[in-house]
């Protein structure tokens, strides 16, 4: 058993001052330092650095890993000409990306404080990386294809890759998944096949959608930089599907959509309805001129991720909370920052079915200790401050175990 004490724990009430954890494997309780002892008098005592505050582990519930040697090969600015340069580019990126810097850019994302994160793959290359991190793994096999013809090839690899990560020990910390790449990717006969999948097996399913003005564009008109790229590829000038028909396929299941910045309030609305969520990319959708998720208007949950650095600088959450910040500038910055450490912790573990994300009783014991230069003078202004401050965190614990620090 352990106490750990620090100047204030981020809680679901908000910040409490004065307080401490006790955790093993599990959080077993949140009170003073002096009633803990009592309840576990043998317990060991830690006691964070001035100035500190406990959070719940966060979590990234987005990111490509596979593309983690991009640095300069890929174009950004805008969405087209950056979907052409990852597909001149995609085989060197996936030759240069081998499992020793994929296990840095992990090892990147625990030094800022993310304890679990959703893998998306397209090809099964990241599995044995995450296998091996200490962090929580949503494992998102990912399918993709469009045309009809291969799509019983494309289902059966997506299978084999499905299992694989099924497969996985119970010390992996990973929990099999099911991505959709996107709407104009995946044929609607492989995605209902996917949903029922999802469905039948209770596992947490993900798609990107409308993440750019040429992608609705093309599924509204069938026209636009998208029949270019489908004639160029794929010998086809025609749409698989449209806006409301993929929405559709989703209604029986929850949904953490990717992105939706080109989306309608009424679809966003339609997707409240139906109990979906959203991942929201900031730096992603800037660096690509994707546009802006208007989060202040949400009626839906979402996440904050990083996506993978095929479209960003880096997977540290806290560079993106920090663009948050700059993007949403509308919105009042300390309601702002409560949001977005809500969306990454409580928000972002319920959307993958995590027994994490809060600091309570019976939640797992993924937790961070975020340091700050000076104590604020009011509780409002500590989330905003971890935000502004925080380039690495203190210490991490996952399950209970201390797995890094300064």
């Amino acid at each position: 058993m352990k106490i750990l004490v620090a100047d204030y724990i981020y809680t679901p009430e908000g910040f409490v001052e004065y307080q401490a954890v006790a955790f093993d494997e599990h959080i077993k309780a949140v009170d003073s330092l002096e009633n803990l002892l009592q309840i576990y008098p043998e317990a060991q005592i830690i006691r964070t650095e001035p100035h500190s505050v406990i959070y719940p582990g966060f979590i990234n519930t987005h990111v490509h890993l596979e593309f983690s040697a991009n640095r300069t090969s890929l174009q950004y600015g805008s969405f087209m000409p950056w979907l052409d340069s990852v597909i001149a580019n995609r085989d060197e990126l996936m030759q240069n990306c081998d499992n020793k810097m994929m296990q840095e850019e992990c090892d990147n994302m625990l030094r800022s404080g993310i304890t679990a994160f959703g893998a998306i793959s397209s090809f099964g290359t990241e599995l044995e990386v995450c296998e091996k991190t200490p962090q929580r793994v949503v494992f998102f096999n990912e399918l993709i294809g469009s045309n009809a013809q291969y799509a019983d090839m494309l289902y059966g690899d997506f299978i084999e890759r499905l299992k694989s990560s099924q497969n996985c020990g119970l010390e992996s910390r990973i929990t099999p998944a099911i991505a959709i790449h996107s709407p104009y990717s995946v044929h609607p006969i492989l995605v209902q096949k996917a949903v029922t999948l999802a469905k039948q097996n209770k596992l947490p399913l993900s798609a990107h959608f409308l993440e750019s003005q040429a992608e609705r564009k093309w599924l509204e008109k069938g026209e636009g930089e998208f029949k270019a790229f489908f004639e160029k590829y794929f010998n086809t000038s025609t749409p698989v599907t449209n806006i409301k028909e993929f929405m559709h396929a989703f209604d029986t299941y929850p949904t953490h959509f990717v992105h939706c910045v080109q989306a309608t309030k009424e679809e966003l609305d339609y997707l409240a309805d139906q109990g979906h969520s959203i991942a929201h990319c900031p730096r992603s959708n800037r660096y690509l001129g994707c546009g802006r998720l208007p989060i202040e208007t949400l009626e839906l949950p979402f996440s904050v991720a990083t996506d993978g650095l095929s479209s960003n600088d880096s997977l540290s959450i806290f560079d993106e909370l920090r663009a948050a910040l700059m993007l949403h500038h509308e919105m009042p910055i300390q309601t702002l920052a409560s949001q977005l450490i809500k969306a990454t912790t409580v928000n972002a573990a319920e959307i993958l079915g995590l027994n994490c994300g809060k600091i309570e009783a019976d939640k797992l014991a993924d937790l961070v200790v975020v340091t700050l230069p000076d104590m604020p003078h009011n509780k409002e202004d500590i989330a905003l401050w971890s935000i502004i401050h925080t380039k690495k965190v203190s210490a991490v614990y996952i399950g209970g175990e201390k797995v890094n620090g300064k």
